[in-house]
């Protein structure tokens, strides 16, 4: 991006229109991504495979995610990101569409499999989406408005999606967030801005970029941010992946208590996220510090306590208000470090990351759930988070060291 283009965008106003209409497509990509850790139970039973088979949807998900997102970001630069991004909420809501009518658990990994291909392109090009169109400046409170519509998915889309499940039947409410992806794609292309081009990264892996003849500086930097993502996210999906069976098997609530349970979490996920946009957006390293640590609580009092509903309660509240803070101030981090010509492929390498976390949680948590019960999960979860609280001093430490000598 030259000169020029940078102070223009700085002299805009904020483009809230467009921020929303990123939040309105997360909304919808993260409804259909999250309904089945709901629905687990109910899903093994019409596809007459077990619980922690039905947890192995939430895997290929995300693996899928995790193997599309940086080629298929590659292979669709040059596509307008506006005409992406619609044609991938499409496809995210025809997956969700097939995953309704599914005859069998075949049929049902395939659903998956293709949603998950265009969800990582989703992530990829929206994650970026927000530095094309914000100033530097503006960052972090862009990437708290996108957040939004992850932590609404959570707070309703999710919650309101398993009560209707729980109430007619999965596959129903697999088939009405489909439709609404369709619909929702028309709204969000309407309502998007065009984003201006930059210059594009080539990529030879997942670890290398030439661009020109010089490397980029912002590498390192990323990667670290990038690996420490996913060592989180594998902590913590290793318990949220099976949530409920931990609801109604450890916590001892019923499968009414389900929906219930995940609207408190996204609550918390939200405040998070308003926090991370007024006050803790300002003091990224210690934030993102405090947040792991409460994360580490949080879990570890779930374990401890899992059968005394009040304190039980407040421990899933504690560790999701917790861990909503730390997905958007590293996002934020991670476009504060990357170079703009590295951007888009920073952001694919971050959709990898999370998404490695994603479904890597969900095989840890359904292994130690097969064998050794649900109770034993959520320390599965803590062993996980206590290395990347390593991971996050070196993190801190070696991205410090780097910026100082640029």
């Amino acid at each position: 991006m030259s000169s020029e283009q940078s102070a223009a965008r700085a002299e805009k106003p904020f483009p809230w229109i467009g921020m929303l209409a990123l939040a309105a497509a997360a909304f919808l990509a993260v409804t259909s991504e999250t309904l089945p850790t709901g629905l687990l139970p109910e899903i093994a039973g019409g596809l007459h495979v077990t619980t922690p088979q039905a947890g192995l949807l939430v895997s290929v998900y995300a693996f899928t995610v995790v193997l599309a997102a940086t080629p298929l970001t590659a292979m669709t630069r040059r596509i307008p990101r506006r005409v992406l991004v619609v044609a991938v909420i499409v496809v995210i809501g025809l997956s969700s569409l097939l995953l309704a009518v599914a005859p069998n658990y075949g049929v049902a990994v395939v659903a998956r499999i293709t949603g998950g291909m265009a969800h990582g392109v989703f992530w990829a090009v929206t994650g970026a989406y927000a530095g094309h169109i914000v100033a530097p400046r503006q960052l972090a409170r862009a990437v708290s408005i996108t957040s939004g519509g992850v932590s609404l998915a959570l707070i309703l889309g999710a919650p309101l999606a398993t009560i209707v499940g729980h109430a007619v039947n999965w596959r129903f409410a697999f088939a009405m967030v489909g439709c609404l992806l369709v619909v929702g794609a028309v709204v969000v292309g309407i309502m998007l801005p065009k984003a201006p081009r930059e210059p594009l990264p080539v990529t030879t892996g997942a670890t290398r970029v030439v661009l020109g003849s010089r490397r980029d500086a912002s590498i390192v930097p990323v990667i670290l941010i990038c690996v420490l993502t996913g060592l989180i996210t594998l902590g913590s999906f290793t318990l949220n992946a099976y949530i409920a069976p931990f609801v109604i098997e450890a916590m001892h609530f019923g499968a009414g208590a389900v929906g219930p349970m995940l609207f408190v979490g996204g609550v918390m996920g939200a405040i998070a996220v308003a926090l991370v946009g007024t006050v803790l957006g300002r003091i990224p390293n210690r934030a993102i510090t405090v947040g792991l640590v409460l994360t580490s609580v949080g879990v570890a009092l779930l374990g401890v306590f899992a059968g005394v509903p009040p304190v039980a309660i407040a421990a899933f509240a504690l560790w999701a208000l917790a861990f909503g803070c730390l997905p958007p101030l590293l996002q934020t981090e991670l476009l504060q470090v990357a170079s703009a010509r590295f951007r888009d492929t920073a952001s694919a390498l971050y959709t990898t990351a999370f998404n490695v976390g994603i479904g890597g949680g969900a095989l840890v948590g359904g292994a130690v759930y097969a064998v050794w019960g649900i109770g034993f999960v959520p320390w599965a979860a803590l062993a996980i988070l206590a290395v990347s609280l390593v991971m996050l001093v070196f993190t801190l430490r070696t991205v410090s060291r780097i910026r100082t000598s640029q």
